[in-house]
Protein backbone atom coordinates (compact mmCIF):
# COMPACT_ATOMS: atom_id res chain seq x y z
CA UNK A 1 0.00 0.00 0.00
CA UNK A 2 1.08 3.57 -0.57
CA UNK A 3 1.64 6.00 1.93
CA UNK A 4 -1.85 8.61 1.28
CA UNK A 5 -1.84 12.36 2.13
CA UNK A 6 -5.16 13.87 2.47
CA UNK A 7 -5.32 17.76 2.61
CA UNK A 8 -7.71 19.88 4.09
CA UNK A 9 -8.10 23.07 2.44
CA UNK A 10 -9.58 26.15 0.82
CA UNK A 11 -7.01 26.17 -2.16
CA UNK A 12 -7.13 22.63 -3.77
CA UNK A 13 -5.49 24.13 -6.53
CA UNK A 14 -2.53 25.21 -4.65
CA UNK A 15 -1.59 21.10 -4.97
CA UNK A 16 0.26 19.30 -5.57
CA UNK A 17 2.45 22.46 -6.49
CA UNK A 18 6.41 21.57 -5.24
CA UNK A 19 4.94 18.17 -4.74
CA UNK A 20 4.84 17.14 -8.02
CA UNK A 21 8.16 18.15 -9.37
CA UNK A 22 11.51 16.02 -8.56
CA UNK A 23 11.84 12.98 -6.42
CA UNK A 24 8.50 13.35 -4.31
CA UNK A 25 6.65 14.46 -7.63
CA UNK A 26 8.40 11.07 -9.63
CA UNK A 27 7.37 9.19 -6.75
CA UNK A 28 3.85 10.59 -6.83
CA UNK A 29 3.83 9.25 -10.51
CA UNK A 30 5.07 6.30 -9.30
CA UNK A 31 2.28 5.11 -6.89
CA UNK A 32 4.71 5.30 -3.95
CA UNK A 33 2.18 7.78 -2.48
CA UNK A 34 -1.15 9.39 -3.20
CA UNK A 35 -2.08 13.01 -2.55
CA UNK A 36 -5.58 14.06 -1.98
CA UNK A 37 -6.58 17.75 -1.90
CA UNK A 38 -10.27 18.45 -0.46
CA UNK A 39 -12.30 21.63 -0.79
CA UNK A 40 -13.16 22.98 2.38
CA UNK A 41 -15.94 24.88 0.77
CA UNK A 42 -17.52 22.55 -0.67
CA UNK A 43 -18.56 20.86 2.46
CA UNK A 44 -20.40 24.60 3.55
CA UNK A 45 -23.88 24.49 3.93
CA UNK A 46 -25.69 27.71 2.34
CA UNK A 47 -25.64 28.84 -1.18
CA UNK A 48 -22.85 31.39 -0.13
CA UNK A 49 -19.94 28.60 0.54
CA UNK A 50 -19.84 29.98 3.93
CA UNK A 51 -16.31 28.69 5.90
CA UNK A 52 -15.86 31.10 8.76
CA UNK A 53 -18.10 33.27 11.25
CA UNK A 54 -16.98 35.94 13.13
CA UNK A 55 -15.48 34.99 16.86
CA UNK A 56 -17.78 34.98 19.71
CA UNK A 57 -16.56 37.37 22.76
CA UNK A 58 -15.35 39.84 19.80
CA UNK A 59 -11.44 40.69 18.13
CA UNK A 60 -10.33 40.89 15.12
CA UNK A 61 -10.35 38.42 11.76
CA UNK A 62 -13.37 35.44 11.40
CA UNK A 63 -13.11 31.68 13.01
CA UNK A 64 -13.58 28.64 10.26
CA UNK A 65 -16.61 26.69 11.12
CA UNK A 66 -17.18 23.58 13.65
CA UNK A 67 -19.58 22.33 11.57
CA UNK A 68 -17.97 23.02 8.15
CA UNK A 69 -14.68 21.77 9.14
CA UNK A 70 -16.23 18.47 10.83
CA UNK A 71 -17.94 17.53 7.70
CA UNK A 72 -15.17 18.04 5.65
CA UNK A 73 -12.87 15.46 7.66
CA UNK A 74 -16.11 13.01 7.96
CA UNK A 75 -16.41 13.64 3.94
CA UNK A 76 -12.52 12.70 3.47
CA UNK A 77 -12.78 9.66 5.63
CA UNK A 78 -15.65 8.41 3.51
CA UNK A 79 -13.93 9.41 0.47
CA UNK A 80 -10.65 8.18 1.06
CA UNK A 81 -10.46 5.71 4.34
CA UNK A 82 -10.04 6.80 8.36
CA UNK A 83 -6.64 8.35 8.18
CA UNK A 84 -4.04 7.23 10.81
CA UNK A 85 -3.27 10.36 12.15
CA UNK A 86 -4.94 13.87 11.78
CA UNK A 87 -3.20 16.89 11.82
CA UNK A 88 -3.94 20.52 12.09
CA UNK A 89 -1.59 23.17 10.83
CA UNK A 90 -0.98 25.40 13.63
CA UNK A 91 1.26 27.65 15.26
CA UNK A 92 0.69 26.74 18.69
CA UNK A 93 1.28 23.20 17.69
CA UNK A 94 4.30 20.68 18.43
CA UNK A 95 7.26 21.79 16.47
CA UNK A 96 7.63 19.39 13.33
CA UNK A 97 10.88 17.79 13.97
CA UNK A 98 12.96 14.70 12.46
CA UNK A 99 11.29 12.31 14.70
CA UNK A 100 7.68 13.64 14.17
CA UNK A 101 8.29 12.63 10.46
CA UNK A 102 9.56 9.67 11.19
CA UNK A 103 6.64 8.71 13.11
CA UNK A 104 4.46 10.27 10.26
CA UNK A 105 6.49 8.51 7.08
CA UNK A 106 5.48 5.54 8.99
CA UNK A 107 1.65 5.57 9.31
CA UNK A 108 -0.34 4.55 6.35
CA UNK A 109 -1.91 7.48 5.97
CA UNK A 110 -2.45 11.40 7.25
CA UNK A 111 -4.91 13.55 7.26
CA UNK A 112 -3.67 17.64 7.11
CA UNK A 113 -6.11 20.44 7.67
CA UNK A 114 -4.84 23.58 6.58
CA UNK A 115 -6.35 26.44 8.62
CA UNK A 116 -7.41 30.06 7.52
CA UNK A 117 -8.48 33.73 9.24
CA UNK A 118 -7.64 33.28 12.61
CA UNK A 119 -7.64 29.71 13.44
CA UNK A 120 -10.24 26.93 13.48
CA UNK A 121 -12.60 26.29 16.06
CA UNK A 122 -11.31 24.85 18.97
CA UNK A 123 -14.99 22.30 19.54
CA UNK A 124 -13.93 20.68 16.05
CA UNK A 125 -10.24 20.51 17.28
CA UNK A 126 -11.03 18.90 20.39
CA UNK A 127 -14.05 16.36 19.06
CA UNK A 128 -11.90 15.29 16.22
CA UNK A 129 -8.93 14.65 18.27
CA UNK A 130 -6.32 17.13 16.01
CA UNK A 131 -2.89 16.98 16.81
CA UNK A 132 -1.79 20.68 16.02
CA UNK A 133 1.75 21.19 14.75
CA UNK A 134 4.03 23.98 13.52
CA UNK A 135 7.08 24.32 11.45
CA UNK A 136 8.32 27.20 14.36
CA UNK A 137 7.58 30.14 15.76
CA UNK A 138 6.30 32.06 12.97
CA UNK A 139 3.45 32.71 11.62
CA UNK A 140 2.01 32.14 8.28
CA UNK A 141 -1.06 32.88 5.79
CA UNK A 142 -2.64 29.30 6.20
CA UNK A 143 -1.61 26.25 6.54
CA UNK A 144 -0.85 24.76 2.91
CA UNK A 145 2.92 25.85 3.19
CA UNK A 146 3.10 23.77 6.32
CA UNK A 147 1.63 21.33 4.78
CA UNK A 148 3.58 20.90 1.78
CA UNK A 149 6.67 21.12 3.78
CA UNK A 150 5.60 18.20 6.41
CA UNK A 151 4.55 15.91 3.15
CA UNK A 152 7.79 16.38 1.84
CA UNK A 153 9.46 15.59 4.36
CA UNK A 154 7.76 12.39 4.99
CA UNK A 155 7.71 11.63 1.56
CA UNK A 156 11.57 11.58 1.27
CA UNK A 157 11.85 8.64 3.95
CA UNK A 158 9.48 6.26 1.61
CA UNK A 159 11.30 3.10 0.64
CA UNK A 160 12.18 3.64 -2.98
CA UNK A 161 12.18 7.52 -3.31
CA UNK A 162 16.00 8.74 -3.12
CA UNK A 163 18.06 7.05 -5.41
CA UNK A 164 20.73 6.39 -2.60
CA UNK A 165 18.76 5.48 1.09
CA UNK A 166 22.12 5.66 2.76
CA UNK A 167 22.17 9.38 2.79
CA UNK A 168 19.13 9.45 5.51
CA UNK A 169 21.51 8.57 7.53
CA UNK A 170 24.31 11.17 7.40
CA UNK A 171 21.59 14.39 7.53
CA UNK A 172 21.26 16.61 9.74
CA UNK A 173 19.43 15.41 13.34
CA UNK A 174 20.09 11.70 12.46
CA UNK A 175 22.43 11.53 15.15
CA UNK A 176 21.23 14.41 16.83
CA UNK A 177 23.53 16.72 15.10
CA UNK A 178 23.87 19.38 12.26
CA UNK A 179 25.21 17.84 9.21
CA UNK A 180 28.87 18.39 8.30
CA UNK A 181 30.14 21.15 5.08
CA UNK A 182 30.41 19.30 1.59
CA UNK A 183 32.84 19.83 -1.11
CA UNK A 184 32.57 19.49 -4.65
CA UNK A 185 34.54 19.96 -8.23
CA UNK A 186 36.79 22.01 -8.81
CA UNK A 187 38.98 21.52 -6.09
CA UNK A 188 39.97 25.25 -6.11
CA UNK A 189 37.31 28.17 -6.29
CA UNK A 190 37.52 31.70 -6.05
CA UNK A 191 41.04 31.02 -4.00
CA UNK A 192 39.23 28.89 -1.70
CA UNK A 193 40.57 25.25 -1.26
CA UNK A 194 38.89 21.78 -0.40
CA UNK A 195 39.78 20.38 3.55
CA UNK A 196 43.05 18.10 2.41
CA UNK A 197 41.49 15.37 4.71
CA UNK A 198 38.79 14.83 1.59
CA UNK A 199 41.41 14.55 -0.62
CA UNK A 200 43.31 11.48 1.38
CA UNK A 201 41.53 8.92 0.07
CA UNK A 202 41.37 7.97 4.52
CA UNK A 203 37.77 7.12 5.11
CA UNK A 204 38.14 6.49 8.76
CA UNK A 205 39.64 10.45 9.22
CA UNK A 206 37.63 11.58 6.94
CA UNK A 207 33.89 10.10 8.64
CA UNK A 208 36.54 11.54 12.13
CA UNK A 209 36.76 14.98 10.64
CA UNK A 210 32.80 14.83 9.71
CA UNK A 211 31.41 14.44 12.98
CA UNK A 212 33.77 16.89 14.60
CA UNK A 213 32.58 19.54 12.18
CA UNK A 214 28.95 18.50 12.50
CA UNK A 215 29.63 18.44 16.17
CA UNK A 216 31.18 22.12 15.84
CA UNK A 217 28.71 23.62 13.79
CA UNK A 218 26.10 22.17 16.09
CA UNK A 219 27.55 23.73 19.15
CA UNK A 220 27.92 26.99 17.62
CA UNK A 221 24.63 27.35 15.32
CA UNK A 222 21.98 25.27 18.00
CA UNK A 223 23.34 24.55 21.38
CA UNK A 224 19.96 22.90 22.32
CA UNK A 225 20.63 20.27 19.91
CA UNK A 226 23.91 20.22 20.99
CA UNK A 227 23.05 20.02 25.09
CA UNK A 228 21.06 16.97 23.93
CA UNK A 229 23.10 15.51 21.60
CA UNK A 230 26.11 15.72 24.89
CA UNK A 231 23.63 14.05 27.30
CA UNK A 232 22.75 11.42 24.79
CA UNK A 233 26.49 10.15 24.62
CA UNK A 234 26.64 10.37 28.69
CA UNK A 235 23.61 8.28 28.62
CA UNK A 236 24.68 5.39 26.77
CA UNK A 237 28.02 5.43 28.69
CA UNK A 238 26.62 4.93 31.70
CA UNK A 239 23.99 2.00 30.24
Amino acid sequence: MSWRATVLTLFPEAFPGLLGVSLPGKALKDGVWSLDAVDIRSFAQDKHATVDDTPYGGGAGMVMRADVIDAAIAGAGAQFGKPARKIYLSPRGRVLDQSLVKELAAEPSVLLLCGRYEGVDQRVIDAQGLEEVSLGDFVLAGGEAAAMALIEACVRLLPGVLGNEATLGEESFEAGLLEYPHYTRPATWNGQGVPEVLLSGHHEKINEWRREQAEKITQRRRPDLYQRYIMGKRAAKEE
